[in-house]
């Protein structure tokens, strides 16, 4: 069964779009300084920030906080 969810901003966006999305803006440096986590400054790759952040939570709702402020920014 599919749930409607007309008041959530990401709905339909997959996480690997977020990520992508994120370091076309920002950069994976930039990302690294508004979100100090190993995947963004490390050897920073999508597939590693992508398995971080579908274990982790917290990390997972800055990253999708900054891409709704990234969305209210450009429009």
């Amino acid at each position: 069964m599919t749930h409607s969810q007309p008041n959530n901003p990401l709905h339909g966006i997959t996480l690997k779009q977020i990520v992508n999305e994120l370091v076309e803006h920002y950069g994976w440096e930039e990302l690294g300084v508004l979100i100090d986590i190993r995947s963004f400054n490390h050897d920073p790759s999508v597939k590693s920030s992508l398995k971080f952040l579908r274990k982790t939570p917290w990390a997972r709702e800055k990253v999708e906080a900054l891409y709704l402020e990234m969305l209210e920014s450009d429009g």
